[in-house]
């Protein structure tokens, strides 16, 4: 037997949270991540952070591996004493050519174990409100790939009380007339559920003669279709969404729901999350995307994280070990980010010493989010700039300034030299210590190029000026992707002013940018943006 094994674990869904425990572990030990396009972008963040991925996902339009040198990857893989996690969307045994990697591994003696998955087959019914089961309604269901819909027995499929369809929604309209055609009432109830088990999900109810036109314009992969009587049930499993149906058409503004009565009643619209449909590019460093992605995804966006920062110790921990052992000859300790909180607290106890060293310290940072990281190290700081910006922190200063000695850990290259050049022009004594350093990626995140190159992309986020130069940097070495034509279809988004400078000298262009200096103001923005663009 090869020294390596490869898992084949089942990412359920969607969401994270309908991973299994034993997927999770298996996740969090691997040195190889090889994953399909559908698996929920932040499981990736389980692994390791010396654990290779591997992006193998088909996706329409978009060039993929095939299935014969996944195979082959995954031996290698195994052969080379690697532990390999094949990450598959939903469970490895449906729809998943999970059958063509065992053989490939069997025959190589290289050891596996299949890890199940909750299969969107299950899951996408249920999140929405509708049972495939009843007692009177349906006896059963029988599922069925409509990828080739000249493969299938319609007349069979047609007498089935419940049917339930993946990767339907580029022939929903021919599904739709087969089962017309072969007898199958025109008004049988039809859902489809978009996204299951993502704060994007999205469900449409109709009829089979009336669905194709009510989605019309629709992105409706990727997608579960559940056709049958059992549909109707979802206004009393999920009065809350299933009574909010919009009626054929999206232009009208009036919901309708049946009662008990002939007559319709009257509801309120549910209102759509402020950025319902819209595809955002998160291009903070990996470590540090997945606050902001969650509250992307809470507003209704699919968000994509593209990490264009590096976060990493600097090239020597000489200069900041020495300022260490030297606290007590500075008045002031400036901290400007979560990095520099982050770094220089971790060194600190690193180098043997405690909170009790910065006794004689006042401690200054720029912004709430680098205060509430000083807070989790059981800090407060002294003083907080009333602008999220270092320009602020000299301007706003509570203390003389002159003959003050200052202690500033910071990135090692690239940091802007306003705050120090400032400080000094007072009279400060300002020692600069490197504490990290911020690079580029070696490449541009698997998913994120997918959805660049597919143009699924509506919107890139920039948080900082060094994000978007090594956006642009990380675009340029990128085989089939051009930064001007990128530019020209993406909204461009910046979170305060000299990032909006580095948008427009880089990329040319700024669309919109933060009133609050903050990520919380930057998705402020974002939501203003798409009610106006409504």
């Amino acid at each position: 037997m090869a020294g390596g094994k490869v898992f084949l674990v089942g990412a359920g869904p969607g969401d994270s949270d309908y991973l299994t425990l034993r997927g999770r572990d298996a996740i969090a030990s691997a040195d190889v991540l090889v994953y399909d396009a559908l698996a929920d972008e932040r499981l990736l963040s389980i692994a390791p952070a010396h654990c290779q991925l591997l992006d193998v996902g088909k996706r329409g339009g978009v060039p993929s591996p095939s299935q014969t040198a996944i195979d082959a990857k995954l031996v290698d893989l195994c052969q080379a004493n690697q532990r390999v996690v094949r990450l598959k969307s939903g469970d490895p045994f449906i729809f998943a050519r999970s059958a063509s990697e065992i053989q490939a591994l069997t025959a190589a003696q290289c050891d596996f174990e299949v890890i199940p998955g909750i299969s969107s087959v299950l899951a996408a019914p249920l999140l929405a409100g509708i049972p495939l089961t009843d007692p009177v309604l349906s006896r059963g269901f029988a599922v069925f790939s409509a990828h080739d819909p000249d493969m299938l027995d319609w007349e069979s499929l047609a007498r089935l009380e419940t049917l339930v369809f993946l990767m339907g929604g580029r022939n929903l309209r021919r599904l739709c007339d087969r089962l017309i055609q072969e007898g199958r009432a025109p008004r049988t109830p039809i859902a489809i559920i978009r996204w299951a088990g993502r704060e994007s999900q999205r469900v449409w109810t109709g009829t089979l003669d009336s669905i194709a036109a009510q989605v019309a314009g629709e992105t409706l992969s990727p997608s579960v279709i559940v056709i049958g009587e059992v549909v109707s049930l979802r206004s009393f499993l999920r009065p809350d969404q299933a009574r909010l149906e919009t009626v054929v058409g999206n232009n009208r503004d009036r919901t309708y729901s049946e009662n008990d009565h002939d007559e319709p009643v009257m509801l309120t619209p549910q209102p759509k999350p402020p950025l319902a449909g819209q595809t955002i590019l998160v291009t903070r460093a990996a470590g540090q995307s997945s606050d902001f992605l969650d509250q992307l995804e809470r507003a209704g966006a699919a968000a994509i994280s593209l990490p264009a920062l590096e976060i990493r110790p600097p090239s020597s921990w000489d200069d900041l070990d020495r300022a260490i052992t030297q606290l007590d000859q500075f008045d002031w300790l400036i901290l400007t980010s979560s990095n520099a909180v982050e770094f220089f607290c971790d060194r600190l106890i690193t180098q043997g010493r405690d909170l009790r060293s910065l006794a004689g310290l006042r401690i200054a940072v720029v912004g709430q989010k680098t205060a509430k990281s000083l807070r989790s190290y059981h800090l407060q700081a002294d003083y907080i700039p009333p602008d999220f910006v270092a320009d602020a922190l000299v301007e706003h200063f509570p203390d003389v300034v002159e003959g003050r000695r200052m202690l500033f850990p910071r990135v090692e290259t690239g940091g802007r030299e306003v705050l120090v050049r400032e400080l000094s022009d007072r009279g400060a004594v300002v020692v600069e210590v490197a504490a990290y350093e911020s690079g580029c990626p070696g490449s541009i995140a698997p998913m994120a190029q997918a959805a660049l190159r597919s143009g699924r992309a509506d919107i890139i986020t920039f948080a900082s000026s060094k994000t978007v130069r090594h956006f642009a940097q990380l675009v340029r070495a990128t085989p089939d992707l051009n930064l001007e034509s990128l530019c020209d279809r993406l909204t461009v988004a910046s979170i305060g002013p000299q990032t909006t400078i580095a948008c427009h000298e880089e990329l040319g262009r700024c669309d919109l940018e933060a009133e609050q200096y903050t990520i919380e103001g930057l998705q402020a923005a974002l939501e203003k943006w798409a009610a106006r663009s409504a």
